[in-house]
C-alpha cells in the first residue's frame, strides 16, 4: 500500500470512530493515547490471522480434517469402507464420519460435505462422481418360507407372500418394490410381518424365514452361495447405475477432501 493510501484508510478510520489515532507533524508521526490503546487490542490478532493462514497453507501439503458423508448402510459396508479403509492409515490426520441415512439429507443445509445416490440425478449446484458399479437389487427367501408358499411368478405375485418392508425415513412411507421387464415398470405394495429402516436387518430377517426380500445383489450373494437364501423373480430384477457421490461444487475443495474423493472414485 502506498503511503497516501495508508494515510486515506487511516484518516476514513478516524472518521468512522470519530477519535483521533496519530498525531501528525510536518517531520513526524505518532500514535494518540487513543490509538496506542487499539494497536494493542488488535495488533496480536493480526498476528493470530497470520498464524492461522500460515497453518492453512501448510494443510496443502499435510492432509488434515474431518470429511462428513451421509449414505444408506448397505453403500457404508460395501463401498465406502472397503475403499476408504485402504488409504485412512496413510493419512492419520484425516478423519471420517459416515452417517447412515436413508432420507436423501440436505447434504448442504446439514453440513455435510457429500452425500451418496444411486444414479445420476443430482441437485442443481451439486456435483455427480461414479464410485461404484451397477448396482441390482432382488427379491430373496429363505428355502424354509418358500417351501410352505407357491413360487412367485410375477411381481403382482408378491401380493399374497408375506414381505418384509423397508421404512423410509423422508416421508415416513413404505418402500415401493419397483420391477422392469421388457420395457414395462411395475411397483409393487407389499405386506408382511416386519418392517425395518435399514437393509441389513431385512436381510437378516429374511435368512431366519420370515418372509420375501428386496434388497441389494451384494447383501444377499453369500447367503444365496451357501443356500440360506433363494432368488426370485430373477428376470424382473434389472441392473441400474450404482452409486455415485454426490457433493457442492467448489473452487477450492480441502487435501482432505481430495484425498477422500480419489480414494472412492471408481475405475472399472
Amino acid at each position: 500500500m502506498s503511503q497516501s493510501g495508508l494515510s486515506h484508510a487511516i484518516r476514513g478510520l478516524e472518521e468512522r470512530l470519530r477519535v483521533r489515532l496519530l498525531t501528525r507533524t510536518t517531520r513526524s508521526v505518532s500514535p494518540t493515547t487513543e490509538g496506542e490503546r487499539l494497536l494493542e487490542t488488535i495488533g496480536p490478532r493480526f498476528e493470530e490471522i497470520e498464524v492461522e493462514l500460515v497453518a492453512l497453507t501448510d494443510l496443502r501439503d499435510k492432509p488434515a480434517g474431518t470429511i462428513r458423508i451421509t449414505a444408506d448402510d448397505y453403500a457404508i459396508d460395501k463401498v465406502l469402507w472397503p475403499k476408504l479403509r485402504k488409504v485412512l492409515r496413510d493419512h492419520p490426520d484425516v478423519k471420517v464420519e459416515l452417517v447412515v441415512d436413508y432420507g436423501l439429507t440436505d447434504i448442504v443445509a446439514e453440513r455435510f460435505d457429500a452425500g451418496v445416490r444411486l444414479g445420476e440425478i443430482v441437485s442443481q449446484g451439486m456435483i455427480s462422481m461414479r464410485i461404484s458399479p451397477d448396482q441390482r437389487m432382488i427379491v430373496v427367501g429363505s428355502p424354509d418360507y418358500l417351501a410352505t408358499r407357491p413360487m412367485p411368478k410375477t411381481p403382482q405375485d408378491l401380493t399374497s407372500h408375506d414381505c418384509i418392508n423397508l421404512r423410509l425415513p423422508t416421508k415416513g412411507g413404505l418402500y415401493v418394490w419397483e420391477f422392469e421387464k421388457d420395457d414395462k415398470e411395475v411397483r409393487v405394495r407389499v405386506d408382511g410381518q416386519l418392517v425395518f429402516n435399514g437393509a441389513n436387518q431385512i436381510t437378516a430377517a429374511a435368512v431366519d424365514g420370515y418372509g420375501l426380500s428386496f434388497i441389494p445383489e451384494g447383501l444377499a450373494i453369500d447367503h444365496i452361495a451357501s443356500g440360506r437364501l433363494v432368488q426370485v423373480l430373477s428376470d424382473w430384477c434389472p441392473s441400474y447405475p450404482g452409486y455415485h457421490l454426490c457433493y457442492p461444487s467448489r473452487r477450492q475443495a480441502s487435501a482432505a477432501f481430495k484425498i477422500v474423493l480419489e480414494a472412492l472414485r471408481e475405475r472399472g
